[in-house]
């Protein structure tokens, strides 16, 4: 929250000091002065922090084409901030209600930008994507009944036949799963 809040005064500041640029550069055509004259004077002033060149330039055309207001023109579109506590607060009761929504369904129901929605998820939640290829995550009831089944025999076995795991001989690693894995990770 105070890096919001940081970020709208430096905002704010550079607001000021555009239109305090603006001000002086309808002095200087007022005084007369060429789009030149007054981009240099400007620079010597502000530095680094002075208008650029074109911006200037259009300035000056406005200026001596009768405008008198020095204030920004009102934009349209959509608000620069759409990763406000509001929108930040929706996401997360909708990944809370369904973690296996996709992006895509969540801009599509919040009607936000996908990367706003993407930033609010990782950035502002700390919640990343794992995923664990190969291995059944939703098991039906016969297929989760087969998987206990054949748990229990293999440690029936393992109480009469204490050697058992030392005899098995297998292509990989995964052939019994205690847990079903969720991240990379957790899978090797």
């Amino acid at each position: 929250m105070t890096a919001i809040l940081t970020l709208a005064a430096i905002e704010t500041g550079c607001q000021a000091m555009s239109t305090e640029q603006r001000t002086n550069l309808k002095f200087l055509v007022q005084l007369g002065k060429t789009p030149s004259e007054a981009l240099g004077m400007l620079q010597q002033v502000y530095g680094d922090e002075a208008m650029s060149r074109s911006h200037v330039f259009e300035l000056c055309k406005r200026f001596k084409e009768g405008c008198e207001d020095v204030e920004d023109n009102p934009r349209s579109g959509r608000p620069s901030m759409s990763r406000t506590e509001a929108n930040i607060e929706r996401v997360r009761q909708i990944v809370h209600g369904g973690r296996r929504l996709t992006v895509r369904l969540i801009t599509n129901e919040l009607g936000m930008n996908r990367d706003s929605v993407w930033k609010i998820i990782t950035e502002d939640l700390g919640m990343r994507k794992v995923c664990a290829n190969m291995v059944p995550k939703l098991l039906n009831d016969d297929q989760m009944d087969r998987r206990m089944q054949v748990c229990q025999d293999i440690l029936e076995c393992l109480e009469t036949e204490p050697d058992l795991l030392g005899r098995v001989i297998t292509g990989d690693e995964s052939w019994i799963f205690e847990y079903d894995p969720e991240t990379k990770c957790q899978s090797l």
